[in-house]
Formats: structure tokens, sequence, C-alpha cells
């Protein structure tokens, strides 16, 4: 259980992959809608 071992996290990092144990990070985040923003969604 080292570097080489696909399935630690220190092996996925070496090898480069992504899994369970090293998941991919989101580029965006999802933008939380104020209850204004709402409002004038539901007039429409």
């Amino acid at each position: 259980m080292g570097r080489g071992d696909k399935k630690t996290k220190r092996g996925k990092i070496a090898i480069g992959t992504h899994g369970k144990l090293r998941p991919k990070r989101k580029k965006f985040k999802v933008k939380p809608t104020t209850m204004a923003e709402q409002e004038k969604k539901e007039l429409q």
C-alpha cells in the first residue's frame, strides 16, 4: 500500500486518477438565489 496502489489516495495522486477516495473538484459552484430574485421569477 503506497504510491503504486490504485486504491489509496497517495497512489491515485501518483497515477493521476480520480475516484471515490479522490473525487474531482467541481469547477463552478451553484450560486444561491435571493428571495427577491425568486419573487421576480414567480411574477413572470
